[in-house]
């Protein structure tokens, strides 16, 4: 029976608190509802839509293949181009094949814009309905990857009705033929205000209503590429705004690495994504995003996997090397702008994550039992590490019996400790 202790306070003080907070509570929880814990993709593939059929995946996964085949044909050769450790050469190199052959692409753009350019009306509209057709195409038949979408042109006055055209008729001529994809993701480029995420918010609700979808069901991700996007005219961060203008819809925020850098003068042989300037941006798309259930990616590098031997071992060493840097700075995924960028950004991932399994795992692994361990970890950390266990088993990094053979947790658990609020 535990003992009375002395208090001065009565039960009306807490009430009184309790509504006075109220409002803030509910807006807290509004807005910063935590991570969704759904899948997320670890890159995103941009196609152009004239070149986009319902086999492009596959045809990236094989193109993928035969640059191994040509450039690294054997484990020994890819750790020796990345400086992979030698217990991870094997892993890592089986791994990224079995990957290139099952999944080879996770999320794929069929983009409107600057990889399309600008094209007669009618052009643009048979090439609009002809992704829809090929799109619901390759889900009917198992081709599509989990997630997929198209990048439309922005809102801005020149091309704004052209925009709202394209989206108008892909998502039409998709309802056409059924029930839209799970993994359905839209992209709206070069946003410079929260105005504009509003009337994409708007313009989603009436796309709903027209396709009798229900509401809520279209979201968007919010390209970061302008530096009206980080920072507006009275000196505020401008990207926050931006999210919480999208009344939840917003799926997230990705950086532009060439748009941006351009727009801040960044001279074109400097423009990457780990310039100072790219990082900054970032950083404030990071703390704009934390908490609200918006996912943040990073960008792209312009250096292709092409060329003799030599030319692509340099790129595939940068690509990894970015693909690396943006992981241990919890940007998780990337875009990815050629078939031969496949093998290093699967490669990157995969070793990161295997890198990290037994620590994380024991870790986790202590803290559902109490046991103690070299590091006193909080319920916050606790989420993290399940994450970033599930984010390895999502990508293929490595598999479930992995995952519970070193935890002793089911991956029901894993995904309970994940969520915000968990406790042991």
């Amino acid at each position: 029976m535990s003992q009375a202790v002395p208090t001065s306070l009565s039960g009306a003080v807490h009430d009184r608190l309790d509504a006075l907070l109220a409002p803030a509570d509910a807006d807290l929880a509004r807005r910063y509802p935590g991570d969704p814990g759904a899948r997320r993709p670890v890159h995103t593939v941009y196609v152009p839509a004239d070149r986009f059929t319902a086999g492009t995946p596959r045809d990236w996964g094989d193109r993928a293949l035969a640059a191994l085949d040509e450039h690294a044909p054997d484990a020994a050769a890819f750790a020796a181009v990345l400086e992979l450790p030698a217990e991870l050469a094997g892993p890592v190199y089986t791994r990224v094949r079995a990957k290139l052959e099952r999944e080879p692409v996770e999320d794929l753009r069929i983009d409107f814009e600057d990889g399309y350019g600008h094209r007669p009306d009618a052009e643009e509209d048979a090439h609009a309905a002809r992704a829809a057709r090929l799109l619901a195409e390759a889900c009917r038949t198992g081709q599509a990857p989990p997630f997929a979408g198209i990048r439309m042109k922005c809102l801005e006055a020149p091309v704004r009705r052209r925009a709202v055209r394209t989206l108008d008729v892909f998502l039409t001529t998709l309802r056409e033929h059924g029930p839209l994809p799970d993994g359905l993701l839209l992209t709206l480029p070069k946003v410079t205000s929260a105005e504009q995420v509003t009337a994409m918010v708007r313009l989603l609700e009436e796309c709903e209503k027209a396709l009798g979808l229900e509401p809520g069901r279209l979201g968007f991700e919010i390209q970061v590429e302008t530096a009206q996007a980080i920072i507006g005219p009275d000196g505020a961060a401008t990207v926050a705004p931006m999210v919480h203008a999208a009344e939840g819809r917003a799926t997230g925020l990705h950086y532009g690495t060439f748009d941006y850098s351009a727009a801040l003068g960044v001279s074109p042989a400097h423009q990457a994504s780990d310039h100072p300037a790219a990082d900054h941006a970032k950083a404030v798309m990071q703390v704009a995003a934390a908490g609200t259930g918006v996912r943040v990616s990073d960008g792209s590098t312009n250096v292709l996997p092409v060329g003799d031997t030599e030319q692509v071992h340099a790129a595939w060493r940068l690509h990894h090397r970015l693909t690396r840097r943006a992981l241990a700075r919890a940007f998780p995924q990337g875009w990815d702008m050629h078939p031969g960028h496949l093998p290093t950004r699967y490669a990157a991932v995969f070793a990161f994550h295997l890198e990290g399994l037994d620590r994380a795992a024991d870790r986790l692994a202590r803290y559902a039992t109490g046991a103690e361990g070299d590091v006193l970890d909080e319920p916050a950390t606790a989420r993290a590490l399940a994450g970033f266990l599930l984010a390895g088993l999502d990508c293929g990094a490595f598999d479930e019996t992995e995952v519970t053979g070193r935890t002793g947790l089911t991956r029901a658990r894993i995904e309970a400790y994940a969520r915000p609020g968990a406790v042991r």
